[in-house]
This record gives structure tokens, sequence and C-alpha cells, in this order.
């Protein structure tokens, strides 16, 4: 259920695409729409996705957000976000990240997965996602929210693409059929200390049901996730 007509939604889409291009921070959205649905959320999303289309970035890649059980009964939510990744988004490994044209970045340490056949849902599971799975590489994700002051509520933030910026794979494969991504560890280092550490256990109990709620959440659009799709867990 949706209460934007679809030219405010354009109009969102593109106020919330210019702050990115600009990097110019904006006051959240629900702000001036109180009334603003999930659906609307993500129809402005799909609407952003347009606009990057449009300036010669398609899709690279899909990404999950709040896969964390603690950050989902934070938030007071039952399901994941969900989010897409551009061409113009990727960074090769090793490369800078010109932080002039961002607002406020954070940068987050993930597990990738990228699939060899495409994955639909409904009905999704973990033996689904590992059978269609390639290979797993270590990411980092540059998120960069455009509202100010990073202050942003849940369609807030969904509307904003989930404050996908940037992203970073490693170049170290891991096949998902001979290692338990449970206990697969990320560490994450600042000039040489240790800054974050985690397991994969942290992302819904298991990265593969992180990519398995992604399909099952495309398939009440009536999508479903191609193959050579990479897509960063949460």
């Amino acid at each position: 259920m949706h209460t934007l007509d679809d030219d405010t939604v354009n109009s969102l889409a593109e106020h919330l695409f210019s702050a990115q291009a600009n990097a110019e921070p904006v006051v959240k959205i629900t702000d001036a729409w109180p009334d603003l649905t999930y659906d609307d959320a993500y129809r402005i999303q799909d609407a952003v996705k347009t606009l990057h289309e449009a300036a010669g970035s398609p899709m690279s890649g899909l990404k999950m957000g709040l896969t964390s059980y603690a950050k989902m009964k934070q938030m007071g939510v039952e399901v994941p976000i969900r989010g897409f990744l551009t061409q113009a988004m990727t960074v090769g490994d090793g490369r800078e990240v010109d932080t002039s044209r961002l607002i406020h970045p954070k940068v987050e340490a993930e597990l990738a997965f990228m699939l060899h056949r495409d994955l639909s849902g409904p009905g999704c599971s973990a033996a689904d996602v590992l059978s269609a799975t390639d290979f797993v590489v270590p990411a980092l994700e540059i998120i960069d929210s455009r509202y100010e002051n990073f202050r942003f509520d849940l369609r807030s933030v969904i509307a904003d693409n989930t404050s996908a910026s940037h992203y970073v794979t490693g170049s170290t494969t891991v096949s998902p059929h001979a290692t338990d991504l449970k206990t697969l560890g990320v560490v994450m280092y600042k000039n040489g200390e240790v800054v974050q550490t985690g397991a994969g256990a942290a992302v819904l109990g298991d990265p593969v049901m992180s990519v398995a709620t992604l399909a099952n959440m495309l398939s009440e659009r009536g999508e479903s996730i191609p193959a050579n799709t990479l897509i960063l867990t949460g």
C-alpha cells in the first residue's frame, strides 16, 4: 500500500540523488512526508536506481542492511532492508576513496556472495543459496547517508538506498561448500590497529540466510536475483 503519487516519488528520488551527487546533506524526507509507507520508500529507491542508470551507472549488485538481530530489535523490524549497488560505487582493491565527495562516510566489513545462476523465492532456502553461489569474498562497504547529522528513520533510509555509497571486494575467494561461513571471521584494521572484528554468524545467524531472505523479499515483487550478481550480506 502506498500514499504517494508517481510525481512525488520521482521528485523525492531526484532530491536524494542530487544530495548524493553534490555531497550536500538534506533533512530526512519523513519530516515533510510523515505518512510515507515502506512501499513508498522502496518506490523512491527504485526511482533513484533509474536516475543512476540514466547517469550511466547501471546496477552492479545488491545489498542487505539490518541483518543483525540486535539491530533489527532496536529498530523494531522483523525483516532486514535491501538496496542496490551501481558500477560507479565500485572501488578497486587498494584504491583510494575521495572522502571530500562524501558527506559523513562510515566503513563496515562484510561478506559478499557472487552467484553463478539466478536465485528466486518464495521459499528460497540456505541450500538453494549454496547451490547458486560461485564464491564468497571479503568486502568493505562505505556507507554515507544523505541525511544531515546522520539523522534518519527506517523509511527514510530505505528511500536513500540504505545509505549505499561505495564498496570494495577483496581478491581472496572462499568456497561456500568448503567453509563454515557462520564461523568465517572478518578483521578490519585502521593504520595497523584492529578496529572491528566479526563472524558470519552475526548476519542472521548465517550469512547464507541473508541472501535467501533477499531472494524471498524480491519474490514479493515478482523479481529474482540475476546470475552474476554480487550481494553484500550486511
